[in-house]
């Protein structure tokens, strides 16, 4: 009961630190905003996508990217637990290791899971059909995405003693993850180079990336994967990363 109440405890705490951070969640608002209406009426593609048009094929490619991004970013509140203090007091709590890091997992995760929501609901914006069984199908993939990507950015601030590292070390994940994961253009088929097709496969967005436009767009999407093949990807991908996170956080002093 100790170990429930301390991990309910420290995810209640990172989601009520994000809901009260206006300026945040106002900022990650926009973002997704120019992506999708700035740089999908902007880019003329040129590449075979059926019958989508490019905002429609960006548009689950941009909910990947929103919760990568906020994902990845939620670790900084480890660097700033650090710097307050916080994170000695929470180590010396009457609870196991393993449990702190699944509230912080858990926490952020549903941070970045209510800013994908809020993309997801943009869909109306540019004439994608949402209902609410899209929307229960939808979102435990997105908990999937953010899981593994949140445990990331954590193992990365329990490495690393300041803001700006965090910084550069994030920027350096996150682009590639995004760029290589067909948020914004096939990676795979004619006339994409063997050294992006393979990268791409190795790469666990790619998954979630796909899992998103087989469920939102339906049959004008052709999948790279079956659905349960993608699930499976990230299912792995998510316990690997969290015995890594844990393993990491148990070594912190």
């Amino acid at each position: 009961m100790t170990e429930l109440r301390g991990l309910y405890t420290l995810w209640l705490r990172e989601v009520k630190r994000y809901l009260r951070n206006r300026t945040r969640i106002a900022s990650s608002f926009f973002q997704p905003l120019l992506w999708l209406f700035i740089f999908g009426s902007g880019v003329r593609f040129s590449g075979t996508i059926g019958t989508l048009n490019y905002q429609e094929y960006i548009f689950p490619g941009i909910i990947g990217q929103t919760l990568l991004f906020t994902s990845m970013f939620m670790g900084i509140s480890v660097i700033w637990d650090k710097e307050f203090g916080f994170m000695k007091e929470i180590l010396v709590a009457p609870i196991s290791r393993v449990s702190v890091f699944l509230g912080k997992m858990l926490g952020d995760s549903t941070d970045a899971v209510i800013q994908g929501i809020t993309v997801f609901v943009m869909g109306l914006l540019i004439g994608i059909k949402l209902d609410i069984v899209m929307f229960f199908k939808i979102l435990p993939v997105m908990l999937l995405i953010t899981f593994g990507i949140v445990s990331i950015g954590l193992v990365i601030a329990f490495l690393i003693e300041s803001l700006e590292s965090f910084g550069v070390i994030q920027s350096f994940i996150n682009l590639p993850l995004f760029f290589l994961s067909g948020a914004l253009f096939p990676v795979s088929g004619p006339g994409v180079p063997d050294w992006l097709a393979l990268a791409s496969q190795v790469n666990p967005l790619t998954y979630g990336v796909d899992a998103l436009r087989t469920i939102i767009l339906g049959g004008a999407w052709s999948p790279l994967n079956p659905l349960y093949i993608n699930l499976a990807v990230l299912c792995v991908f998510d316990v690997a990363m969290i015995i890594i996170g844990t393993l990491t956080f148990n070594k912190t002093k």
